[in-house]
């Protein structure tokens, strides 16, 4: 049974997965990054906003708070 395993393990495709989202948890913290410390301060410097926050529209007597989403 261990050896079924470990031939199992070594096929290549639990490997690449295993890189895979490693490689996609490091992405997704750099984009992250980029996003609060470059994109969002250039939004808040053209539209003169820094805090978005509070920024919500409304559709049929429905909230949509889109800036809570901005600034994650």
């Amino acid at each position: 049974m261990l050896k079924e395993f470990r031939d199992f393990i070594l096929r290549g495709n639990v490997v690449e997965l295993a890189v895979a989202v490693i490689v996609g948890a490091a992405f997704s913290a750099v984009v992250t990054a980029l996003a609060a410390s470059f994109i969002t301060p250039l939004i808040a410097l053209i539209g003169g906003k820094s805090d978005f926050s509070g920024l919500v529209f409304t559709i049929s007597g429905t909230d949509f708070p889109y800036g809570l989403f901005s600034t994650r």
